[in-house]
């Protein structure tokens, strides 16, 4: 099931998305940006009008912590 995300994330590489992080104690972020790049255990998002770089694994979207919205 993971090597089935990291191959979709993939092809994703370049295209711009919405996120929404379900992060510790119910707090939501949602932003704007596009998978830059995949490693083996986790990917990277470079998001819109932020300098940084956000980095999250592939169970992340398995268990629903990140999803990826639709393009904007």
């Amino acid at each position: 099931m993971i090597s089935k995300i990291k191959d979709e994330l993939s092809k994703e590489i370049g295209v711009t998305h919405h996120f929404r992080f379900n992060g510790a104690r119910n707090q939501i972020e949602e932003f704007t940006g596009y998978i830059e790049n995949t490693y083996n255990f986790i990917f990277t998002i470079k998001p819109i009008n932020d300098n940084r770089i956000k980095s999250f694994t592939y169970s992340d979207v398995l268990t629903y912590h990140l999803e990826i919205i639709d393009n904007p």
